[in-house]
């Protein structure tokens, strides 16, 4: 359905100014309503000086922006209530060259060059990003340059808008709403253990060589800090651990392959967690403010399945998993994890109508479901009593979506070819309508060109989409669909969430109103799984993280390496940051 006809329709564009891991200042702003041609100009002055935005933001008019959560981010500084109608000219760009590569990259300027636009005056000037990344104050000549650029933008945005909007359908309403929700949590952030990543940082080179020293005292697969694959693999031998190998006959130690194995191989997670803590150059990457919270653009729609796609060294939760025990709730307030259980198997089981696979998915543990139903495991089977299998099936279970192969699937278990093979033949009797339902869902793709989730995020199907991509893009792209809507539910209860774990959120409440707001949130979960699935709502697993425990609980091998070591007075010369002061 195309978009409703309004009163109003405001393109909208801020000039802000915003220093590592804080919160945006506003600078200056520019709208301009298309139907009378009115134009509103104010700078920073005159912007602290409204209670709300100085044009209509409700059910009569539409909020046109490109990257909107940046201008909401700017809303929200100032405090004003957000628009109820909102299309995101960048999302929608991002939505219809989905799969493609745009010649000229996904900004505004890119944007107006794919469809044969002029590129403007004062669009991408290098000199007035500077000036606005430089903050105040600004001499009244400045002011004037920022505003007029603003307006630079806003003539683009009135191009694009008219050009992109008769391809625009109801959905992008839903994007957009969104786009709020995104703002709303890049503002809120994540609250980190500033102390003791203070010293983490300050002591981040002698903490990498004492945890070699811990991890590998003989020197085994570490050499003058240098990771031997060789050895590695000498070490694997000697205690019967199987690995993935690339069809050269080397062993594959990508990224994926290292987390598949530790999860499997007690003996290998902490090898694991070393090898992404030395890739990790330096922590100040991280980008936390002086109020000690994680803040980093959420990079929304970034990914192919319309996932965000934060940078992995400014997020805490794109750093290695063991950093997480950082994130702390602060005195009076607790933290809570929701985590959508076994997401892509409940929707692959609804969407493709397979009853066997949603018969494994209401049971308590889909994958241990799925073992029992192929007769592998015993029916009062448990994850503690069959880990093992229970891997092995879970990996199968992972593996068909992204249509593993079964020499990747034995390369990722370590079994034969023939083990492999048998595996996955067993999904396909259990499950036969899933895998009818995948091919069919590949087939469409590439005879239309097109695939497209239930609310319309579409991937462009060209000679060079894989046939992975095709099969994991229903269950990935409609599992970003639920996270969408979940966020605006949650926005709209009022209830605080930190930031998005892909398939998950953290969310951040008052201690003794921990309780409520995870219950509240496991219903907006539900409410936007079954908006999604056909009325069938996945389950959520919670858990509480109240103050002074943190993420994770500081369990994991390598978090309590690592303060054992910060418990060690400083190398001579070195004093640590939390006696000078804040990190800040």
């Amino acid at each position: 359905m195309k978009l409703p006809r309004y009163k109003e329709i405001w393109v909208v564009d801020f000039e802000f100014h915003c220093s590592d891991g804080s919160r945006p200042r506003p600078i200056c702003m520019v709208a301009k309503e298309l139907l009378s041609g009115r134009v509103i100009r104010l700078d920073e002055e005159a912007l602290n000086h409204l209670l709300a935005a100085p044009f209509d933001t409700g059910p009569d008019s539409l909020f046109v922006a490109y990257f909107a959560s940046a201008e909401f981010g700017c809303f929200l500084a100032l405090g004003w209530p957000l628009p109820m109608n909102v299309v995101d000219l960048y999302v929608e760009f991002r939505n219809l060259t989905n799969g493609l590569k745009p010649a000229h990259g996904e900004g505004l300027l890119g944007a107006l060059l794919y469809f044969g636009l002029p590129p403007g005056n004062g669009l991408e000037k290098d000199e007035m990003r500077a000036l606005a990344m430089r903050g105040s104050p600004f001499t009244a000549d400045e002011m004037v340059a920022l505003v007029d650029y603003c307006g630079h933008d806003v003539e683009a945005l009135e191009m694009l808008w008219q050009t992109m909007e008769p391809r625009l359908d109801r959905s992008a309403l839903l994007r957009g709403k969104y786009m709020e929700s995104v703002a709303r949590m890049e503002r809120t952030g994540i609250p980190i253990d500033t102390e003791t990543l203070a010293r983490l940082t300050d002591r981040w080179e002698d903490l990498k060589v004492n945890l070699i020293g811990k991890i590998d005292p003989r020197g085994d697969l570490w050499r003058d800090g240098r990771f031997s694959e060789q050895r590695f693999s000498q070490w694997l031998q000697l205690r019967n651990i199987p690995w993935p190998y690339l069809p050269t006959g080397r062993l594959r130690l990508d990224q994926d392959t290292w987390s598949d194995v530790a999860k499997c191989q007690p003996l290998v997670r902490p090898i694991a967690d070393l090898r992404a803590t030395l890739a990790k150059l330096r922590l100040t990457d991280l980008a936390v403010g002086k109020d000690g919270r994680n803040r980093t653009m959420l990079s929304a729609f970034r990914s192919k399945t319309g996932r965000n796609q934060p940078s992995t060294s400014r997020f805490i939760f794109g750093n290695a998993a063991w950093l997480r025990s950082l994130v702390q709730p602060k005195p009076g307030m607790a933290l809570a994890y929701l985590d959508w259980c076994q997401q892509e198997f409940g929707i692959g089981a609804v969407l493709s109508g397979d009853a066997a696979m949603k018969e494994a998915y209401v049971s308590s543990d889909p994958c241990l479901a799925f073992a029992k139903q192929a007769g592998a495991a015993p029916s009062d089977a448990t994850k503690d009593s069959h880990p093992g299998v229970r891997s092995a099936y879970k990996m199968a279970a992972l593996g068909v979506g992204y249509c593993m192969t079964a020499v990747g699937l034995s390369s990722k278990l370590g079994i034969t070819l023939a083990a492999a093979e048998d595996l996955l033949q067993i999904h396909r009797r259990c499950f036969p309508d899933f895998w009818k339902w995948t091919q069919g869902a590949t087939d469409c793709g590439q005879l239309n060109g097109r695939i497209q989730t239930r609310f319309g995020w579409t991937l462009n199907v060209t000679a060079i989409t894989k046939p992975r991509t095709l099969a994991n893009f229903p269950c990935q792209g409609n599992g970003a669909e639920l996270m969408r809507l979940a966020a605006v539910y949650a926005m709209n209860a009022g209830i605080r969430v930190c930031a998005p774990v892909h398939d998950a959120f953290l969310i951040e409440s008052p201690d003794d109103l921990i309780e409520q707001d995870v219950s509240q949130m496991r219903i907006c979960m539900a409410r936007a799984s079954a908006d999604v699935l056909d009325g069938f709502a996945l389950r959520a697993d919670s858990e509480i993280f109240r103050y002074p425990s943190r993420f994770g609980g500081g369990q994991s091998t390598m978090w309590k390496l690592a303060m054992e070591h910060m418990s060690n007075p400083c190398p001579a010369g070195k004093l640590p940051p939390y006696l000078m002061g804040s990190p800040d």
